[in-house]
């Protein structure tokens, strides 16, 4: 016999029954008390040698006599969670949760009943303070409602005093209200379908935002409406009815104009990004010359010419070379708008690497540079090497080398992946952090400094190419930390669809 098997057959009933945490008591077929555990104790107040012997009635228990479940055939045993009433032995009622059940012997005949019990007279009191507060909410909701139907005519009425058409249509695509200036339009059109209303199409729209806005999403999109050959901005709204059923709201305003203007700005962007391209190869073209003739001119005659003219020949060769970088950046700058989207995620960890490469090559004494194992991003490459290329070189132009390392991180949300490079040089000032990714704008401690001013301005038309947001934020304990937010979605240039 297994040590277990031999504890269980030590075990007495009576030790089972001191131990269960509900009150427990057993009855001959005369009702009397004949066990009466711990918890039946503590329970009711009355020891076991006050119960043991007595009538179970003497708890006063309610129902009782009579009227007790335990030997009425016509209720069937066991009984499971039977509720009443019991007086303890200080006064107090109490509320009790039951279960009743025979008690017989080894031939089947009924010799006893046994009885538990736990005391629910704080839920009791919680039930019946909740019927109380649904009895009170009852009344509230009927005000309510009758307020909301006030509020609904209200509602409409500023509906149809809008200038901006809208409609509201069911999760079944019926339309069941529109407004004074959408009925000026389409007319009385209630009760039909709104993809055939407003799209002219016979079955629901491809693109139709009535499945998010009924899981409470606000839609936001730019469609024709009917024949008008306008352009309409419509915001698709969540808008639940009192008797259940989801319906949508949708505000439709018209952006012809608007549009036509955006069209007009992209075009004048790309002829611009082709104007600073064009400029940008010519005069580079014409500097990289110039350079190497000042540097054929200070090797080939540094014995000849005096200290001063080879300063000079310097100079021009330093501001050369500065006009070259200056230039490259612009043309980076232009060649962004017509980068196309890459065909497969791009590993920003090699990325990096390959920048941190650059860096040990063009000067080993540079602050140490520390990444974190980083998410693939669906970026291309070319935009992926100039977002880390700008950053981390801008954090080693001006973080000091005695310092801590340059951290490089991302914080994984759920719809954007934030990439940061963290420096802890001086920092930038609150008042400069609007302005520092403006084209050509350097800050205070740019003096003394390498750099273009472009280098910023580049990261931050990258992220709003990409529906993207920048910032800098104040590195704890001093220094400056650079953010980049990107969709984890691949966008180029597209609106923002859906919000919460």
């Amino acid at each position: 016999m297994t040590n277990s098997h031999a504890i269980i057959q030590n075990m007495t009933l009576e030790q089972a029954l001191g131990t269960i945490p509900s009150g427990l008591f057993v009855v001959d077929k005369e009702m009397q008390i004949v066990y009466w555990n711990p918890a039946a104790e503590r329970v009711t107040g009355y020891s076991a040698e006050e119960a043991v012997g007595q009538h179970c009635s003497f708890l006063q228990g309610i129902p009782c006599g009579d009227s007790c479940g335990l030997y009425n055939d016509d209720i069937p045993k066991p009984i499971i969670g039977g509720r009443c009433t019991s007086v303890t032995q200080s006064g107090e009622t109490i509320h009790l949760l039951k279960n009743i059940e025979y008690l017989r012997n080894s031939d089947g005949k009924i010799i006893g009943g046994i009885e538990s019990f736990t005391d629910i007279t704080r839920q009791h009191a919680l039930e019946e303070s909740l019927r109380e507060q649904t009895a009170s909410l009852e009344v509230r909701v009927k005000e309510r409602t009758a307020e909301l139907e006030k509020s609904e005519v209200r509602f409409r009425t500023v509906l149809d005093n809008m200038d901006d058409m809208a409609y509201i249509a069911t999760e079944e695509y019926i339309l069941t209200f529109m407004n004074r200036p959408m009925l000026e339009v389409f007319g009385d059109r209630v009760g039909d379908s709104c993809f055939e209303v407003l799209h002219n199409e016979s079955t629901v729209c491809s693109w139709c935002p009535m499945g998010k806005v009924i899981r409470h999403r606000t839609v936001r999109d730019e469609r024709q409406l009917g024949n008008l050959g306008k352009i309409y901005e419509i915001v698709h709204s969540p808008m639940p009815s009192e008797d259940g059923i989801q319906q949508k709201l949708a505000v439709c305003r018209d952006i012809t104009t608007r549009k036509k203007a955006e069209l007009d700005l992209r075009e004048a962007n790309r002829e611009l990004d082709a104007f600073a391209h064009s400029i940008s190869h010519d005069l580079r073209g014409i500097l990289a010359p110039v350079v190497t003739y000042m540097d054929f001119l200070r090797m080939t005659y540094s014995e000849v010419f005096d200290e001063q003219i080879l300063q000079i020949l310097g100079e021009v060769e330093r501001q050369s070379e500065r006009a070259i970088a200056l230039l490259d950046d612009l043309l980076d700058l232009a060649q962004i708008s017509h980068v196309k989207p890459g065909d497969r995620p791009t590993n920003v960890n090699m990325i990096i690497d390959e920048v941190i490469n650059e860096l040990n090559l063009e000067d080993s004494d540079h602050p140490q540079i520390s990444s974190e194992k980083l998410p693939h991003s669906w970026l291309p490459n070319t935009l992926v090497y100039q977002i880390f290329s700008n950053l981390l070189r801008n954090a080693c132009r001006y973080a000091p080398h005695s310092t801590n390392v340059i951290e490089v991180g991302c914080w994984d949300e759920i719809k954007n992946v934030t990439y940061f490079v963290r420096d802890h040089g001086p920092g930038i000032s609150l008042p400069e952090r609007e302005k520092i990714f403006d084209i050509f704008y350097r800050g205070k401690v740019s003096k003394g400094k390498r750099g273009t001013g472009v280098g910023l301005a580049i990261v931050r038309k990258i992220a709003l190419r990409c529906q993207g947001q920048v910032w800098v934020e104040q590195t704890p304990g001093g220094g400056a930390t650079f953010c980049i937010s990107l969709p984890k979605t691949q966008v180029f240039g597209q609106q923002a669809e859906e919000t919460s």
